[in-house]
């Protein structure tokens, strides 16, 4: 009985439901940028002399 009287009250229509693909294709797309600049970077740090990296003491 509450449930029919809060639907009746509260008629708001939510649009999350509908958003899902935006969030995949961002954290999507967010992964694929971080995993190709990890691999770039792990490429140069592998072709890089010895003297140009840099370790902390």
């Amino acid at each position: 009985m509450r449930g029919d009287i809060m639907s009746r009250l509260h008629a708001e229509n939510h649009l999350v439901s509908r958003i899902g693909w935006l969030r995949a294709a961002v954290l999507g797309a967010n992964d694929g940028i971080v995993s190709t600049a990890s691999l770039i970077v792990g490429v140069a740090a592998a072709n890089a002399a010895a003297s140009n990296v840099w370790w902390p003491a």
